[in-house]
């Protein structure tokens, strides 16, 4: 079907929609959001070909009825940590009990990680993403690191690539254990033979730039080797303390640096004027007490800003992107509407992808349909389920 006439194979229109979050300005109110009132969807295929009033919709072979409720892109959750096995209840209690937040318990899924079979790491990869699928995600980047060793990243990383194109090698999650006593070692290993068993299955390269994980040559080093086997870079960065993290980002075109939470005004305009989007994590701050990145600080300053849920067993687990939206407005002073860009559209830049993230012609047809009238109720009701139908690839799934 043509962008307003016609039909190819099966289309529907999705019509009586209260409010359409399309992130095209060009198609809606000319905000960010590109809002459009009473409004309609026509899939095609696996494609959205029309956006626009419903009054205007094409004829289409089937119809569906939103009811009044409002529908937008489908959540683009662009940093997640799925394949592991156990938990970390103990430390979890524990921290909420008074006890800090470090990297060292890292070591604990790890071991877990290990011990657990194929089909133990796919099962709670596949529960986890059906988890977030029910909640309006129908796009993940899921990353390795609970193995550290090359047949652990390498099998974890061939999981996940089963389920998802985004999938990220972080062998430098830590320092491995069994390298505890000789860090240029393992960092040898994860530039070198994991790299080489890790690469065919993976599109980015990732590293814990952070006191207690790797330092800044040692990222570098890492993140140009990947590069070298065309691996793109991301990072986590400046989560626990100040840091070379975000700089480095930048300066080797890194898609993310994520968590920045402890930015100096150089860090925060090197992010205004290079191509690095700020991943915001607000899970982790919810689950660790740590302070709060500073949104509101970016964004005046116009960096560009994802919003992700930071999916893993010890610091952020959650799989709930509603939830992480009703955070961001609350304790990161983001408005509702800069929430749900930087869930969307945002998270879509973190992984540099123009199809999805938006509801526009030629994207995919990814679309939240939620039991309310507005996108605002995301934050305006934390908590509450309001995902009551969800759509990837043009196919209703939920």
């Amino acid at each position: 079907m043509s962008s307003s006439t016609g039909t190819t194979g099966t289309s529907t229109v999705i019509t009586n929609i209260a409010t359409l979050v399309t992130n095209d300005p060009s198609l809606g109110d000319t905000s960010p959001l590109g809002l459009v009132r009473d409004a309609a969807v026509v899939i095609d295929g696996d494609r959205v070909v029309w956006t626009g009033e419903s009054s205007k919709a094409p004829a289409t072979d089937n119809r569906v009825d939103a009811g009044g409720r409002a529908v937008l892109p489908g959540f683009v959750d662009s940093h997640s940590h799925l394949v592991f096995a156990g938990d970390r209840t103990e430390e979890f209690n524990a921290r909420m009990s008074g006890r800090g937040y470090t990297a060292g318990g890292i070591r604990t899924t790890v071991a877990a990680t290990r011990a657990a079979t194929d089909q133990e790491l796919e099962a709670n990869l596949t529960r986890f993403l059906g988890e977030a699928l029910r909640q309006g995600t129908t796009t993940f980047e899921t990353k390795s690191g609970y193995g550290l060793t090359v047949a652990d990243e390498a099998r974890a990383l061939r999981l996940a690539a089963a389920h998802t194109d985004e999938v990220t090698y972080l062998g430098a999650h830590i320092v491995s254990p069994d390298y505890a006593d000789d860090p240029a070692a393992y960092v040898a290993l994860v530039t070198g033979e994991m790299l080489d068993a890790c690469a065919p299955h993976a599109r980015w390269i990732d590293v814990f730039c952070e006191k207690g994980a790797f330092d800044g040559d040692q990222a570098r080093a890492i993140l140009t080797a990947g590069k070298a086997k065309g691996l793109h870079p991301r990072i986590h960065a400046n989560q626990l303390s100040y840091g070379p993290g975000v700089q480095l980002a930048v300066e080797l075109d890194a898609a993310s640096a994520d968590h920045c939470t402890h930015l100096t005004d150089a860090d925060v305009d090197a992010l205004a004027n290079g191509n690095t989007v700020a991943t915001l994590l607000p899970g982790a701050e919810f689950s660790t007490r740590a302070e709060w990145p500073n949104a509101r600080r970016l964004m005046d300053a116009g960096v560009t800003v994802a919003l992700s849920t930071d999916c893993n067993p010890g610091s952020s687990f959650t799989s709930s992107v509603p939830f992480c939206i009703a955070l961001a407005v609350r304790d990161m002073r983001m408005t509702p509407d800069e929430a749900v860009w930087s869930a969307t559209a945002g998270g879509a830049a973190a992984l540099r992808r123009t199809d999805v993230g938006r509801v526009t012609p030629g994207a995919y047809a990814d679309l939240t349909l939620l039991d309310a009238p507005s996108h605002v109720h995301l934050a305006y009701r934390p908590g509450v389920p309001l995902v009551s139908g969800v759509w990837r690839r043009g196919v209703r799934v939920a």
